[in-house]
């Protein structure tokens, strides 16, 4: 025994519990030890996100910018060279649907899908889906398949 490892008896030293703001006799009366005034002292205090102190906010130092449109309809671009490796991949596929799409993990069932014309096609496709851009929808006609625009 030496006394770097002296420890009191287990139980003997409790914790001395503290009731804050119940007088001077507890030790933590007046203030009940949160300082003088200023806005954490007061009750029902709580600090807003972004607060700084009363410097200005870094959300209104930074400036606005741009535009969202909320009539914008998302679409999801497949391209020709991807409808070429499903051909390559899938000798017996002649049509693409948006239900062949989802199923083969291309697309979700809610997204509308759009074909674009990056790539080259070879086979003989028939495309029905929402959208196609114009060199989409000629290059798919240039081998003889059909391209077919679904309605919203």
């Amino acid at each position: 025994m030496e006394l770097h490892n002296l420890t009191p008896a287990e139980g003997s030293n409790k914790n001395k519990k503290v009731r804050i703001g119940r007088g001077q006799g507890s030790g933590k009366g007046g203030t009940a030890a949160r300082g003088h005034k200023g806005a954490k002292s007061r009750s029902g205090y709580s600090r807003k996100s972004g607060f700084e102190g009363g410097q200005m906010p870094l959300q209104r130092r930074i400036p606005k910018f741009g535009f969202k449109n909320i009539n914008r309809i998302e679409h999801l671009g497949i391209n020709l060279d991807v409808l070429q490796t499903i051909a390559d991949n899938d000798k017996s596929v002649t049509t693409i649907d948006l239900a062949y799409l989802v199923e083969n993990g291309y697309a979700h069932k809610n997204d509308r899908v759009k074909i674009l014309g990056r790539g080259e096609l070879n086979a003989k496709l028939d495309i029905t889906v929402h959208k196609f851009t114009k060199t989409a929808k000629e290059g798919i006609e240039a081998k003889g398949g059909t391209a077919v625009e679904l309605s919203y």
